[in-house]
C-alpha cells in the first residue's frame, strides 16, 4: 500500500480556475484587459505567502528546516487566505476564501500535511519520496472528506491531486477572472 509522503507535481490546479475564467468571460464578451484594471488588497502578500511556499517545497529546503517546515506552510497559508479575507468584496473570492478555509482546516487536522487519499495518488502513478511535502498519502485522515481524494486524468497536463477546498478556490477564481473581464472602465 502506498503510504508516506509525496513528491508530486506543483498544485496548479488553480490554473484550471484561471483558464476556465478567461473562456467564459470572453463568452459572456469580456476582454482580457479587463483584468488590468481589477484592483486586489494585499497582493503583495499573496505573491510573498506563494513565493515562500515555493520555495518551501523544493527539493531539500523543508528537509533543511525541519519540524519549522509545516509551521511555515501554515503561515503562508494563512497569509494568503488573509489576502483573500481583504478582497471578499470582488465576485468569487467569498468562494475562494470558503475554500481554502476547508483546506486549511485539513491541513491543521493533519499535521501540517494536506492528505492524499492512496486512490488518487496511484491514480496518477505518485510514489513515496523522502523529504518534507506538503502532501503525504495518508489513508486515516483526519477530516478526510476534506483531503486530496480527487485527480485529474494523468494525460491532462499538471494532473494532481485535489480537495473540494480546491474545486471552490478554482470555481472562485474563475468567477472573479469572468467579473474582472467583464467590468467597464469608468467613464472619465
Amino acid at each position: 500500500a502506498l503510504r508516506g509522503r509525496l513528491r508530486p507535481g506543483p498544485a496548479v490546479f488553480i490554473l484550471y480556475g484561471v483558464a476556465a475564467g478567461i473562456v467564459v468571460g470572453l463568452i459572456l464578451g469580456g476582454r482580457v484587459d479587463g483584468l488590468a484594471d481589477l484592483r486586489i488588497r494585499l497582493a503583495w502578500l499573496a505573491i510573498a505567502a506563494f513565493g515562500v511556499q515555493v520555495v518551501l517545497f523544493l527539493p531539500g529546503v523543508g528537509d533543511a528546516l525541519g519540524a519549522v517546515a509545516p509551521a511555515i506552510y501554515l503561515a503562508s497559508t494563512l497569509a494568503i487566505l488573509g489576502v483573500m479575507l481583504a478582497n471578499v468584496r470582488i465576485p468569487g473570492v467569498a468562494l475562494m476564501a470558503a475554500g481554502a478555509v476547508c483546506n486549511l482546516a485539513a491541513i491543521l487536522a493533519n499535521g501540517g500535511s494536506m492528505p492524499a487519499s492512496p486512490g488518487a495518488a496511484a491514480s496518477l502513478g505518485w510514489t513515496e519520496a523522502a523529504g518534507y511535502s506538503n502532501s503525504i498519502v495518508r489513508p486515516d485522515a483526519a477530516l478526510a472528506p476534506l483531503t486530496d481524494v480527487f485527480a485529474l486524468p494523468a494525460w491532462l497536463p499538471f494532473a494532481n491531486v485535489f480537495s473540494v477546498g480546491d474545486v471552490l478556490i478554482a470555481v472562485g477564481l474563475a468567477i472573479a477572472v469572468a467579473a474582472a473581464m467583464r467590468r467597464r472602465a469608468p467613464a472619465g
